[in-house]
């Protein structure tokens, strides 16, 4: 977060409150966080429906040549 922005804002005071007591955080970090989980929620709904929509052609075994293994499936190199 680089730039920042003082608001003002009418929220009813029982949602904030129970918002605060979900967090344990302050209003400000409360609203933060409320408004990354609705901007996740809508990048998840956007990789929803691109479901089907985009087609990948990936061979693992041509990915995983140039690279070795030990046996737990870990790279070595």
């Amino acid at each position: 977060m680089s730039d920042m922005r003082k608001i003002t804002a009418f929220i009813p005071a029982a949602l904030l409150e129970t918002a605060q007591a979900n967090t344990g955080e302050g209003v400000s970090e409360t609203l933060r966080i409320a408004l990354e989980k609705l901007n996740y929620a809508a990048w998840c709904k956007r990789m929803l429906e691109l479901r089907g929509k985009v087609k990948f052609e990936w061979n693992l075994d041509e990915l995983s040549e140039d690279r070795e293994f030990d046996e737990h499936g870990n790279v070595i190199n």
